[in-house]
């Protein structure tokens, strides 16, 4: 990826679909920027190029003031780093060493301090400290630039625990104090951030992507998965309930259309419980996964076109898979919704959420509860979720999933091992394979999950066995959790699809 040309060559184009894949530092100038960057190219022996803005930072680098290194996309780190290394990048970039120290956080992970530092040093080039403390920093200037938050909220908003540690930390880093920052892009931009009441009015942050993307698909796929009382999907956005740590508020995610009509990377708006603000890393983080918005359209669409599927990848280009928020909430809808016809699935998801959810009041008729949590579940027991209207199989295997995600024997989120979390929930009675693997797809966001049992993708191939299905997919890899998706929506869409060839 790293290669000098190729890199001066997006470089020159400023082609966005490189944007968050690699960054360039100006030694000239001690600033990094984003390949997209509308400044001057610099000259070629002045440039440095570096995989993430951590390891750009750690070189002494600065981020550029006006291409903001801090809302490029992400990177999707599925097989881009071992397996360690990408599940403590995940976890750090969600805020986890926010909440506790190395040392914690390794044992978390089963590993020792030495050895989760070392991992990160060698694959990612910065220790778990440095990574936490960019992450931090990239987000403070965000707040800093983009909102009225003041300085004190925004560094604690950022994860730093005191504002003495946060303006030492900034002014070290990036050779000017917080309030420097913010009255010099009050003073260049005409978007200054007009003050508000931080107490009662929600605060609007952005969520960039990579074009192109399927927007309107992906919220019809979410909103036939919502649990009802907890999340509400119509063609205003997305919104749901949110429960992180004490925290507790609701979030409102819609694509603004005037967004197409401003300069500047193309974005998702998000509006954000001011009682939420404490929490905004592993919020952004949640909201990252929910939507796939790390993905590579233009590679994934490039490669299932030459697949097989050129019609539909032209009808849904940048089609993404949906992840989840919550890899539990994922869970217990796909197993109830297996088992029963979708709307008496909806009944008995309605009642749970109401009877083991916690109530909120958001103002909202449709957003009712948080969600029930995993001990909340196992708590209740599986005669309780047969009350509510849960077949006996599908509630004992509920509540068993439930005990082991409270046990820790289970964990439902990005960076997970793969295999060994779909062995782990086939140990399940009551679970099939193909909800098996649809939770691993959305809740450790697996582009290549494919349940090749689901006969609606037989219909959707035109093939009459499992076998075929499987000897067909292997064309569509690594991306098969892309490919399923396309069959399934133009199954519902045109009915039985003939073969693809």
């Amino acid at each position: 990826m790293l290669d000098a040309e190729i890199c001066t060559r997006a470089l020159g184009a400023r082609d966005a679909r490189f944007d968050g894949l690699f960054f360039v530092g100006i030694t000239s100038t001690g600033v990094y920027c984003r390949p997209v960057c509308p400044a001057r190219v610099s000259y070629p022996e002045r440039r440095r190029f570096f995989e993430s803005p951590a390891a750009a930072e750690s070189a002494g680098f600065r981020p550029c003031l006006r291409c903001r290194p801090e809302l490029a996309p992400g990177r999707a780190l599925v097989d881009a780093v071992p397996r360690l290394a990408s599940v403590a990048a995940h976890r750090i970039a969600a805020g986890a060493l926010n909440v506790c120290s190395v040392r914690q956080f390794a044992r978390d992970l089963g590993v020792s301090e030495r050895h989760l530092r070392r991992a990160l040093e060698r694959e990612v080039g910065v220790t778990p400290l440095e990574l936490a403390q960019t992450h931090r920093l990239l987000l403070a200037k965000r707040l800093l630039v983009d909102t009225p938050l003041t300085v004190t909220r925004v560094a604690y908003a950022s994860g730093f625990q005191s504002l003495r540690r946060f303006n030492s930390v900034f002014r070290e880093r990036y050779r000017m104090s917080p309030t420097a920052l913010r009255r010099r892009q009050s003073t260049e931009s005409a978007a200054r951030p007009s003050p508000t009441d931080e107490t009662s009015s929600p605060l609007r942050l952005t969520l960039a992507y990579r074009e192109p993307l399927a927007w309107n698909a992906l919220l019809g796929v979410l909103g036939r998965s919502a649990l009802p009382g907890v999340e509400v999907v119509d063609i205003r956005g997305y919104a749901r309930t949110v429960r992180l740590g004490e925290r507790t508020g609701v979030v409102f995610v819609h694509a603004d259309a005037r967004s197409a009509k401003r300069q500047g990377p193309p974005s998702l708006t998000v509006d954000v419980s001011p009682s939420l603000v404490p929490a905004l890393m592993p919020l952004l983080a949640r909201l990252r996964h929910l939507f796939d918005l790390d993905a590579e359209p233009t590679v994934i669409d490039g490669h299932l076109e030459q697949s097989g599927l050129a019609a539909m990848v032209r009808e849904l280009p940048g089609l993404r898979i949906p992840g989840a928020f919550d890899g539990f909430e994922v869970a217990l809808g796909l197993l109830v919704r297996s088992a029963l016809e979708p709307e008496v699935a909806l009944n008995v998801l309605r009642r749970v959420v109401a009877t083991l959810g916690e109530p909120l009041d958001v103002g909202n008729a449709a957003l009712t509860h948080i969600a029930p949590t995993p001990r909340s579940i196992a708590q209740a027991g599986t005669s309780r979720l047969s009350t509510l209207g849960a077949p006996a199989g599908i509630a004992a295997a509920i509540v068993r999933v439930a005990h082991m995600v409270t046990s820790g024997e289970l964990r439902l989120e990005p960076g997970c091992d793969v295999d060994a979390t779909h062995r782990t929930l086939l140990s399940v009675d009551g679970m099939t394979g193909c909800v098996a693997t649809a939770i691993v797809g959305r809740a450790l966001q697996w582009p290549d999950a494919f349940p090749a049992a689901d006969r609606a993708l037989r219909n959707a191939v035109g093939v009459s066995s499992m076998r075929e299905l499987v000897t067909r997919a292997e064309r569509w890899r690594p991306w098969r959790a892309y490919a399923g998706m396309h069959l399934r929506i133009a199954e519902n869409r045109r009915g039985r699809v003939g073969s693809l060839g």
